[in-house]
């Protein structure tokens, strides 16, 4: 174990943006957790390829929506690491439903996993931060405006996330910690491929013209999580190539 490393705790780290973060936060030298709900074989897959890197890295199964899994979690990788100094709340979901189709259950299985899991990571993280410490959520640019139909419970997730970013980074400034949100627009990742259904409705929406990369939003991250940052908090940033310009 290297306690001379910053240590990152990726939340859905498993592929898409989340595998991208993990990746790029190694490269800049930090250990890297990672967890996952149920595809241990990609976790670990993206793990490798961070050790790749010269840091530590191990995945982590976890539901992120349970209170008993996050706070083990968060003790699992603090002993593993020697502390936690960046979490990317990065897990969630996203599926369109008419509000006359929309479940009991459809409400609670998002609320669970856009918000809760939010919830509950960055609670557990703030107990164990040290000054300097970073927390960052992945929310979308629907947490501005809802620019097609049935996707209403998705939007009121990231509305709420959007929102505990700027009320927690008044409660944690004072312990040094900040906190963000970052809002993609339409990124190139399996839930939402550029040549998918969507991308007719959504490419013409960006101000450039196509989708965006994981990478580009890891990079983002990659600038939250550094000293370079200290001044920026309780901001929403999109990075959505003027969607929501």
């Amino acid at each position: 174990m290297n306690n001379q490393r910053r240590t990152a705790l990726v939340t859905g780290g498993s592929r898409g943006i989340g595998a991208a973060i993990a990746q790029r936060l190694a490269e800049d030298g930090f250990n890297i957790a990672i967890a996952y709900l149920r595809s241990a074989g990609a976790a670990e897959q993206v793990a490798a390829v961070c050790r790749d890197r010269g840091v530590e890295a191990e995945a982590f199964q976890a539901d992120a929506a349970s209170t008993a899994d996050m706070t083990a979690l968060t003790g699992r990788v603090t002993e593993r690491f020697g502390g936690l100094d960046v979490l990317v709340n990065n897990a969630g979901i996203t599926q369109g439903c008419p509000l006359e189709e929309t479940t009991d259950e459809d409400f609670e299985r998002f609320v669970n996993t856009n918000v809760r899991a939010v919830f509950l990571a960055s609670r557990e993280a703030a107990k164990v931060m040290t000054p300097g410490g970073r927390i960052i959520i992945i929310g979308s640019v629907f947490g501005e405006n809802a620019p097609i139909a049935n996707i209403g419970l998705y939007v009121m997730t990231k509305f709420a996330v959007a929102g505990f970013a700027r009320a927690w980074a008044r409660d944690l400034g004072p312990k040094g910690i900040t906190v963000n949100c970052i809002q993609p627009g339409p990124v190139d990742t399996d839930m939402n491929p550029a040549d998918g259904g969507l991308a007719e409705i959504l490419t013409p929406r960006t101000a450039i013209g196509r989708y965006g990369r994981a990478t580009e939003i890891a990079a983002v991250v990659a600038f939250l999580a550094s000293p370079a940052s200290s001044l920026v908090t309780g901001a929403c940033l999109n990075v959505d190539g003027g969607f929501n310009a």
